[in-house]
């Protein structure tokens, strides 16, 4: 297993790093916070972004993709942490499209994967119904109608539910678990803006006797969880590595804080006690990288079991955010008061940090089920 990135990777770690820091920095997103952009991301950014090809990084060529792996999204993901972008990137493509790619019907993958790929429309996987997520405690109901299927229920916290071209809804079908696609429109179906701190796009999904005909059903009964969980380790990998870019960025701009911030005629950069914070920042960024980028290698590699990715898809979350929710504090309080005001960026990466830490799955979470994949739960 790897834990370096190949010549390609770097290459893609560049473009990635010029294209996003000159056309969706910081103040993007300022932008998109004070305008109040409904879904929480720009446009034509996003027409651009599928035209670099990133949309394409994780699909087989056969759909349409590049083939390039999930090792590729890695470096794309830790600049989108980096500059705080606001992109579909995780929701219609790492999420909702693998999961088409992986279970859906020809039909399904014919319809929609060239369409996502293209940034033509987007999908939002609906899952959680509680505040902290959990697959396990699905309520919502799929049950017989006819020829059919009818769902009623509620999802919350849909990543870029507003606006979706439609939703992949997990649902309860008796003892199993089921996934459908609702398209944009169906009657039944109401969706609710829900703010949050980093003022990205998320939605409460409401299903109240939503009729959908029976090729609706992705996969075959009884197999929608192991999809469901393969899908989510994959988004918890790509924010994994989101946590670690916003993480590294903070630490940056807390160390040069550091170095120009005086007090009793001396940089408080050479106080020893602040010296070792930033040392436990710096060494914990690197267990953090080294985590993340095993958990890429696994998703890629044929010879790697579903334990062992789910493992360490569950310790690269835990790691990045246990990190990132260190990393923030001691730079909020080296910064002083000043770090919590809107004068500067810290307060931002601060907001964004906080929620990607509790999207699928916060530390208590992965530490219960890495337990569990170990044998120690």
């Amino acid at each position: 297993m790897s834990l370096i990135l190949n010549e390609e990777q770097r290459l893609l770690a560049d473009t990635a790093r010029e294209f996003l820091s000159a056309r969706s920095p910081v103040t993007a997103q300022r932008r998109l916070r004070d305008e109040r952009v409904a879904e929480g991301f720009d446009a034509k950014l996003w027409q651009d972004i599928a035209g670099l090809g990133w949309t394409g990084i994780p699909f087989g060529e056969e759909s349409g993709g590049l083939a390039f792996g999930y090792q590729g999204l890695g470096p794309v993901f830790e600049e989108i942490g980096r500059n705080l972008s606001a992109t579909p990137l995780l929701s219609s493509v790492v999420l909702a499209g693998s999961l088409l790619e992986q279970a859906g019907s020809k039909a399904q993958r014919e319809a929609w994967l060239p369409a996502l790929i293209a940034g033509e429309k987007r999908l939002a996987l609906a899952v959680d119904e509680q505040v902290r997520h959990d697959p396990s405690a699905i309520a919502l109901t799929a049950v017989a109608d006819g020829d059919g299927l009818r769902l009623d229920g509620e999802k919350v916290f849909v990543v870029d539910g507003v606006g979706a071209d439609g939703w992949l809804v997990a649902a309860r079908e008796g003892a199993d678990l089921g996934l459908f696609l609702v398209e944009a429109g169906t009657p039944g179906v109401t969706v609710m803006p829900t703010g949050l701190v980093d003022s990205r796009n998320h939605a409460r999904l409401r299903l109240d006797g939503v009729k959908l005909p029976a090729s609706a059903r992705i996969g075959a009964a009884g197999e929608a969880a192991a999809v469901l969980d393969a899908a989510l380790d994959r988004g918890r990998l790509c924010l994994a590595a989101e946590l670690l870019g916003a993480s590294a960025k903070l630490f940056e701009l807390t160390v040069e804080y550091l170095k120009t911030r005086v007090q009793f005629d001396a940089p408080i950069g050479s106080f020893q006690a602040l010296q070792h914070r930033a040392a436990w920042c710096h060494v914990h960024l690197e267990l953090a990288r080294s985590t993340v980028m095993a958990g890429f290698a696994a998703l890629d590699d044929a010879q790697c079991g579903a334990d062992e990715r789910a493992r360490l898809a569950s310790l690269a979350k835990w790691k990045a955010g246990e990190t990132a929710h260190r990393v923030s504090n001691e730079a909020v309080q080296m910064h002083g008061g000043i770090g919590v005001t809107d004068e500067l960026d810290v307060g931002l990466y601060l907001k964004r940090i906080r929620v990607a830490q509790a999207c699928l799955g916060d530390g208590d979470f992965h530490s219960q089920r890495y337990a569990a994949l170990t044998g120690e739960g």
